[in-house]
């Protein structure tokens, strides 16, 4: 004799089967995302030669540039905040802030070094532009340390105004606004690894990048 299969344990069923198969099939939207506060575009520039360019250095290498948009959707105001960006590769974990203008020129340089090592499982590092975390237990990748110098030069630094001028600027707007962020990402990545995560005061907007 056969016995019924409560409706539960179908519906339990079928939530095992088709959670994961959500879970597999999620991905971020490529270089644009928006809520009903707020909408963000973004590319990324991960070449030494055009970041020269733009820039008039790369940096030593480890530098990555996302041109960013930023346009309000409604009549509120947004309130840009450079703290409110993170970029996340999702290769090693490495976790990156933007840096400031004066983190990468100017008066007080934050100079980066890098050397190779064997990384432990949930190892973090301290970058120029906040904690950078990842890695696998017993790959090879490297860590950062920094330290400050400062120049002796009275002269202005051209370098510094160039950042200055491009980077995304810190204001309240209610206007569409674009600039680049400065991040550090040691390691080669591209851009189909990296993921630009931006805290909006009507939650969180992610987005990931062309490969």
């Amino acid at each position: 004799m056969r016995y019924p299969i409560p409706a539960l344990c179908l519906l339990a069923l079928a939530l095992v089967v088709f959670i994961p198969l959500r879970a597999e099939d999620k991905k971020l939207p490529i270089e644009h995302n928006s809520n009903e506060l707020v909408e963000i575009s973004a590319n990324v520039i991960l070449d030494k030669e055009q970041i020269k360019q733009e820039l008039g250095s790369d940096f030593g290498g480890d530098i990555v540039l996302v041109r960013v948009s930023v346009r309000p959707v409604s009549d509120k105001p947004v309130n840009i905040d450079l703290d409110d960006f993170l970029l996340v590769s999702g290769r090693d974990g490495q976790r990156s802030e933007p840096y400031r203008p004066g983190q990468l020129a100017g008066d007080d340089v934050l100079v980066v070094t890098r050397q190779e090592g064997k990384s432990s499982k949930g190892g973090f590092g301290i970058g120029l532009g906040g904690v950078m975390g990842g890695g696998g237990a017993g790959t090879s990748t490297p860590t950062t340390s920094t330290k400050a110098e400062k120049s002796n030069s009275d002269k202005p630094d051209p370098l510094l105004a160039t950042l200055k001028e491009k980077m995304l600027p810190e204001k309240s707007t209610t206007e569409t606004i674009t600039g680049f962020l400065y991040f550090q990402v040691v390691g080669k990545v591209k851009p189909k690894d990296l993921e630009l995560h931006y805290k909006s005061a009507a939650g969180k907007l992610s987005l990931r990048f062309h490969p």
